[in-house]
């Protein structure tokens, strides 16, 4: 996780690696996405799990269902 700076939202970074089609060097590539956080329980550096919901707000359309791993 990202950033809890909002209430009852959080920004949710997600990190891939893809190859790249010419070079064929592994580059990463990060996604954010903005997900409803009902309980504020998040803190910068979880592993969390979201899933995709109907739009909450501009921003939002993805909600947490878990908190995988709770930051050191």
């Amino acid at each position: 996780m990202k950033s809890n700076k909002m209430d009852k939202s959080i920004t949710v970074s997600v990190e891939r690696k893809v190859k790249h089609p010419i070079y064929g060097k592994f580059v990463k590539k990060t996604t954010s996405f903005h997900a409803h956080d009902e309980k504020n329980e998040c803190t910068v550096g979880d592993v969390v799990r979201i899933m995709e919901s109907r739009p909450l707000s501009k921003t939002k359309r993805w909600r947490l269902v878990e908190v995988v791993e709770k930051a050191k």
